[in-house]
């Protein structure tokens, strides 16, 4: 089942696939590495060795994607000094950052569902209810759509 095209489909012929939000938002968090470390940002890690034990990935690598997630304003650089220590960074989710969250959510959901067998190890929660929470594409005040329920138009 996929996604219909309202009106004539000659009309998605006029979009160009090279002004593709998703691609374009994939060219920035389009690596294991990038959404791991995002993950872990939402799982309230910030500093650099966390990032590097909890993600599994070398200390280069680490650099690598903190800085890109860092100059794509997903993350921001902030300075701490434990006493008797040189000034370090810790990585901090930005707005733009912390947008990405049903992102991640999803892309949980989706392997706890059909990558898992039995579930997942995790179970994303209300904080105030305890009721596990869950990721849905739907006008505000109604049910999750079906890709079948949704239609794509260009934005003009």
């Amino acid at each position: 089942m996929a996604m219909r095209m309202n009106g004539p489909l000659a009309a998605l012929d006029q979009w160009q696939p090279e002004g593709c939000s998703i691609a374009k938002a994939l060219d920035v968090v389009g690596t294991k590495s990038a959404m791991l470390l995002l993950r872990e940002a939402f799982y309230g890690t910030t500093r650099f060795d966390g990032f590097v034990r909890r993600v599994g990935i070398t200390e280069a690598v680490a650099a690598k994607r903190l800085k890109e997630l860092v100059e794509a304003g997903l993350l921001e650089k902030r300075p701490y000094q434990e006493p008797g220590a040189r000034t370090r960074y810790e990585y901090v989710l930005t707005e733009k950052g912390r947008a990405l969250l049903p992102v991640v959510v999803a892309l949980m959901q989706w392997g706890d569902a059909y990558l898992q067998p039995g579930g997942g190890p995790l179970r994303i929660v209300s904080a105030e209810t305890g009721e596990p929470v869950r990721v849905l594409v739907a006008p505000p005040g109604t049910a999750s759509l079906e890709p079948e329920g949704l239609a794509v138009r260009i934005n003009r």
